[in-house]
This record gives C-alpha cells, sequence and structure tokens, in this order.
C-alpha cells in the first residue's frame, strides 16, 4: 500500500485562506506522501474553471512526484420527493470529466444522505435501492468511457453499513464500479470496522485512513467537538493513531483481500491540522509496514 493525504486534511487551513490547494500539494510533497487526494468542495463550481484548475493541480502534482488517486465528490441520488436523480446524474458526469483532467483514475460520488422530505414511501433503505443503482449505474458506464472508475463511500449516515454498501455495489454489477472504504466512518453507524472493512474489502477501490475518539453514549455529553452516531454514541476526529479505531486489524483485513492501492489520510481532528497530518501519517507508515 501507499500512503496519499486528502486535501480534506488540510480544511482549517484552506478556510482560513492560509493554503492554497497548491500549497497542499507543496507541503503533501514535503511531508513525503505518495499522492493528494483532491475533494470537489475546493474546486469552483464553474466547470470550465474547474477543468483548468484541474489542469494546472495535475501538471503541478507530477512535478512534486505526486499522484492523484481519487477525486472526491459530493453526491445525492435521492435529491427530490420525485426522486428524480436526472440532473444529478449529469452533474456527476460533469464532474467526472474534471476527474479524467486531473489524470485521477477514481472518482467517488455519495449514493444519498436520506429520504427526502416529503418522502411518504416506506421509510427503508431496500424501497429506494432500486433507483440508486439505476443511477450508478448510468455515471459508471459514463466514467468507464472516460477512463474513471467510480466508488460510493460509506459516508453521511444513510448508505452506510457495509450490507448497504455490498448490496448496492452487487446489484450495480459492474466492475468499474466499487466501494471506497473509509475505516473511520463505519462507527458513525455503530458498526465495528474490523467486521465491515472484512465485508467490503473485495469490493474496495480506494481507503481512507480515519481515526475517532469514541466515547458510550450513556455517558455524559463529552463538550465541543463531539457528535452523534446513529446509534447515540460520541465521536470525534482523531490523530490517526490516537483514537479508537482499529486501524491495524482493518489494514490486515484490506490486505488479506487483495488490496494494495493508496490509502489517503483524512484528518478532520481538534489539533493543528498540520500536527495532525504528520503524526497521522507517521502512525500509519508504521501500520502499514506491519501488515
Amino acid at each position: 500500500m501507499k500512503i496519499s493525504v486528502s486535501s480534506y486534511s488540510y480544511q482549517k487551513l484552506i478556510n482560513a485562506g492560509s493554503y492554497t490547494l497548491f500549497d497542499v500539494v507543496d507541503q503533501s510533497a514535503r511531508f513525503g506522501f505518495a499522492g493528494v487526494e483532491f475533494i470537489d468542495g475546493h474546486f469552483p463550481s464553474d466547470k470550465k474553471e474547474a477543468l483548468a484548475l484541474a489542469k494546472k493541480l495535475r501538471t503541478v502534482c507530477g512535478d512534486a512526484g505526486l499522484c492523484i488517486p481519487s477525486f472526491t465528490v459530493g453526491g445525492n441520488l435521492l435529491p427530490n420527493p420525485e426522486l428524480d436523480n436526472t440532473l444529478e446524474v449529469e452533474r456527476l458526469k460533469g464532474m467526472i470529466d474534471v476527474a479524467a483532467e486531473l489524470g485521477a483514475p477514481l472518482l467517488r460520488h455519495d449514493a444519498a444522505w436520506g429520504f427526502p422530505a416529503g418522502y411518504e414511501w416506506v421509510r427503508a433503505f431496500e424501497s429506494v435501492l432500486p433507483i440508486m443503482v439505476e443511477a450508478c449505474i448510468k455515471i459508471t458506464e459514463y466514467a468507464k468511457s472516460a477512463g474513471v472508475g467510480t466508488m460510493t463511500e460509506n459516508h453521511g449516515t444513510f448508505s452506510q453499513e457495509s450490507d448497504r454498501l455490498s448490496a448496492l455495489v452487487a446489484l450495480v454489477g459492474n466492475p468499474n464500479f466499487g466501494i471506497l472504504c473509509d475505516i473511520g466512518n463505519f462507527t458513525c453507524a455503530d458498526e465495528d470496522p474490523r467486521v465491515a472493512v472484512g465485508r467490503v474489502a473485495p469490493m474496495t477501490k480506494h481507503v481512507h485512513a480515519k481515526d475517532m475518539h469514541m466515547k458510550s453514549g450513556q455517558m455524559p455529553d463529552p463538550g465541543r467537538g463531539y457528535f452523534r452516531s446513529r446509534g447515540g454514541n460520541y465521536l470525534r476526529g482523531a490523530i490517526i493513531g490516537h483514537g479508537d479505531v482499529p486501524i491495524l486489524p482493518c489494514l490486515r483485513a484490506l490486505t488479506a483481500a487483495g488490496y494494495d492501492g493508496q490509502v489517503s489520510v483524512e484528518f478532520e481532528g481538534m489539533e493543528d491540522a498540520l500536527t495532525g497530518i504528520e503524526v497521522g501519517h507517521e502512525n500509519l507508515k508504521r501500520y502499514v509496514a506491519m501488515v
């Protein structure tokens, strides 16, 4: 496995205006990462401008010796009560064009964030699964023609458990479509990461290494920085190796399934961003060497 970093890890610095994406590239090279994974939130909304930025970043990363393993974009295939996702599918096709300009071999799009307001069917994941499957097929078929693979992530507490991801991938039934496995995100749905990662490892195309501090929902609210899992437990982003996510067993499960791709550091803790990224990288390198 090679270790990259998500530009999302630098979010605090980008929000403060002290870092641009080009600073992210420069710093990531100094830290010794193999690549940088970009997210659409750091790109202009205008497609022409986004394509121009993608072209520049591809050149700058190449000059720095960094690959771009993935372009991570938001998405919602259940956007309205009518469950008509035509516009969203077309928007995501546009994002695939940006990924191709970046030279990223993979694009991650979310499947859904929940049921839309006004939705009156039975509120069960299985009731909307066929709608998401149909959209994912259209998106990945377009992506394949552009030389890009597509993925969905265990992200957002709706399409998050490993069995839901597995069902989606199985029904799409296209080898161009798979999973971005975020080791830490399974905790948001109160699923044991060791079990979940082992289940989705054979379908995994890319990995996010993320750690979490976890506390029982039966305890008093620990305060600032924590949020609730779907089941009411407390979670807070952590430096890789400082939290409670079993990173090493998860990496071993991925390796046992034959995964040998990129693993991106995704830091979202309360600590200083550069410290969190650097220490997390150091720890993740040790864990990868132990697998």
